[in-house]
């Protein structure tokens, strides 16, 4: 990187810089479950949960749960995207951030039916409203 380079990068908010998967806010938060994989999940004695979605974007979403998850904790969620009839498994996310009861997931383990699943739905989030004849 030039020095110019760093120094928008140092001047840039990271809530102003360019995602490589940009979120979309849902219109109606929509629900999900969640659990822990891996070892963690046989130590603890939380089974996992309920959440709520209110961004997505092809490789990760911002959840809201009571369940007790940490950055870098690795989980699993199902999501249960509005208008269609199956839910959308994702066998692999990482917590990256966590705020409260407020989390920051990253996808990492999508089958191909979940991916295509996913790019439907946020490719009808990206389409403008349609507007009704009288």
């Amino acid at each position: 990187m030039e020095v110019s380079e760093q120094r928008i990068a140092q001047k840039t908010p990271a809530s102003e810089q360019v995602r490589q998967h940009p979120r979309v806010r849902v219109g109606e938060p929509f629900p999900c479950s969640l659990a822990l994989v891996g070892l963690k999940r046989w130590l603890t004695s939380d089974e996992g949960g309920l959440g709520v979605v209110y961004d997505v974007s092809a490789k990760g979403a911002r959840v809201m749960t009571q369940v007790l998850i940490s950055p870098g904790d690795r989980i699993a969620i199902n999501l249960r995207l509005p208008n269609q009839a199956m839910s959308t498994f994702i066998e692999l996310a990482t917590v990256r951030w966590g705020k409260g009861q407020t989390y920051g997931i990253e996808f990492q383990g999508v089958s191909s039916p979940a991916d295509t699943r996913l790019q439907i739905f946020l490719d009808r989030l990206s389409m403008p409203p349609s507007v009704s004849a009288p």
